[in-house]
């Protein structure tokens, strides 16, 4: 039986989306040797609205393998322009 993994919740006093964004990004950009965190999965939400999460980054495979320990997957934003890549933005 496959151990359960663990979701961090860490609420701030942002108050504008484009702002934690921001952060979420300079925390991956800081915290990118710490091999236990999945910024690709990172979600945002309103206070009040924790049941609404929106998706930061694309977090598509890149190149091969496609899946599997060691793929690589997308670091864009969401719905960002062209195709897929490690370039941030």
């Amino acid at each position: 039986m496959t151990e359960p993994r663990w979701v961090i919740h860490l609420p701030t006093t942002i108050t504008s989306r484009d702002a934690a964004i921001d952060l979420v990004d300079a925390l991956r950009t800081s915290l990118t040797h710490v091999p236990v965190l999945d910024f690709g999965e990172a979600t945002l939400s309103e206070e009040d609205e924790q049941s609404r999460r929106t998706r930061i980054w694309c977090d598509a495979p890149v190149g091969e393998p496609r899946a599997g320990p060691g793929s690589r997957r997308c670091t864009r934003f969401v719905g960002h322009p062209g195709g897929c890549g490690s370039t941030r933005g």
